[in-house]
């Protein structure tokens, strides 16, 4: 006998019917005030701190080092782009085992060879032996960038991702510039060979806070390290037409920062300022600007969205490398700050566009951007140098604004293919 014919209420079997709605989802991911996040921070931190410190720690030295080994300044410009280039060559590899054994493994292996190399390094006994030592180093190194990049983007809530990874980039140029400050006062003193040997010591110290204090990954899920699964990633990745947008960026920025800072301590020894080596290294300090708006990117794209930002960035370090062409000492040291300003913040705008972009394979399209990035300091380096040696500080500065220029029109390209799309796109 049914209820209904019984009198009996129907209220109850109605209630029961009615599905419990689902417990809402736990956010796990870190974020800006939550468990973990500090201790991340400040681990990648001290991660980007070490890894720009050794990676251009023989940049600030390179007048000690060919009148020591008794090279040109284009000679003695290799032993920062064999470093780079190594970091190139080996960023994609790296970043597959990333994807295999974790993104924690990988940084803390890599750092530890590095640091280790780097103890080695003050005892080169000619320009072959460092350079290869240097190349060895940026190998290891190469464990660092994209791993990093990746494990932000699987243990950060979307949204911090950005200042997440504007932290790491801080790091790095914290570790540009106490590097060169360094070394210029110890190289002043003791030689280059010291100042070296200290670098490979700070950076121990790091590499052992690093591996204390970052969390566990939660979100890391192994891959695989089958060839073709990987280079059907790469494919994939390098298919994308923002993707390969973003790493040209990243390359170009790069180009005009290692050509302008390969070659600055040049200009700054030699006439008409003839500055000593312990006062031209603290010129670097100017690195700290290049915290501050790394650290600030999340803010800049904000306000003027991710293409705005890097119309801004490259802007800012064109008028840079204008004012740079002075010879008075306050202008030169402003255009610092403002190539140095503009080039971080641009990095970090385009590194995190790279993170939030690639939806799979995320190490490989962070690898791909490092690979540009260091192939950009590379030829930068290499390519600033010989236009210094050609045409003096001038030289260099045409080298690094065809770069800039490249960037504004790589971003203006970006801009026009999402309107003839009809969508908005982050350049």
């Amino acid at each position: 006998m049914t209820p209904a014919s019984t009198g009996a209420s129907t209220r109850v079997d109605a209630v029961a019917s009615v599905p419990s709605a689902p417990p809402p989802a736990v956010e796990t991911r870190m974020s800006p005030g939550g468990p973990g996040y500090r201790r991340m921070s400040l681990a990648l931190f001290l991660a980007g701190v070490a890894t720009f410190a050794l990676l251009y720690s023989t940049q600030a030295l390179l007048p000690l080092v060919s009148s020591d080994l008794a090279v040109s300044a284009s000679d003695a410009s290799w032993t920062v782009s064999a470093a780079t280039g190594g970091l190139a060559l080996f960023v994609l590899p790296m970043s597959a085992l990333s994807e295999r054994f974790g993104r924690r493994t990988v940084m803390t292996v890599s750092l530890a060879v590095a640091v280790t190399l780097g103890l080695l390094v003050p005892f080169a006994p000619s320009l072959g032996a460092l350079v290869a030592l240097r190349a060895l180093q940026g190998a290891a190194l190469a464990g660092l960038p994209a791993s990093a990049t990746a494990y932000l983007a699987e243990e950060v809530t979307p949204r911090a991702l950005v200042t997440a990874i504007g932290l790491f980039v801080a790091g790095n140029s914290v570790g540009g510039m106490s590097g060169r400050v360094i070394t210029g006062w110890v190289a002043q003193e003791w030689g280059w060979r010291a100042a070296v040997g200290v670098i490979g010591l700070v950076a121990v110290a790091c590499a052992v806070a690093f591996r204390l204090l970052l969390p566990a990954p939660r979100h890391f899920k192994a891959g695989s390290l089958a060839p073709r699964v990987l280079a059907g990633t790469v494919r994939r990745h390098v298919g994308n037409p923002l993707l390969r947008r973003l790493f040209a960026i990243g390359a170009l920025f790069m180009t005009v920062f290692g050509g302008v800072y390969t070659v600055i301590g040049y200009r700054l020894t030699e006439e008409p300022f003839s500055l000593p080596q312990g006062v031209a290294g603290s010129v670097f300090l100017v690195y700290l600007v290049g915290t501050v708006s790394a650290s600030a990117a999340g803010r800049l794209v904000g306000r003027l969205g991710r293409r705005g930002a890097l119309y801004a960035g490259g802007a800012t370090t064109a008028a840079g490398l204008l004012l740079s062409l002075a010879d008075t000492l306050p202008l030169v040291l402003l255009g610092l700050v403002l190539i140095t300003a503009g080039f971080f913040a641009g990095h970090a705008v385009a590194s995190s566009a790279v993170g939030r972009t690639a939806t799979e394979g995320r190490a490989q399209a962070a690898a791909l951007y490092q690979s540009a990035y260091y192939i950009g300091s590379s030829a930068g380096s290499a390519v600033g140098a010989l236009a210094f040696h050609a045409g003096g500080w001038s030289g260099t500065v045409a080298v690094g604004l065809v770069a800039v220029t490249g960037v504004a029109a790589i971003t203006l390209a970006g801009t026009r293919a999402a309107a003839r799309a009809g969508e908005v796109a982050p350049v």
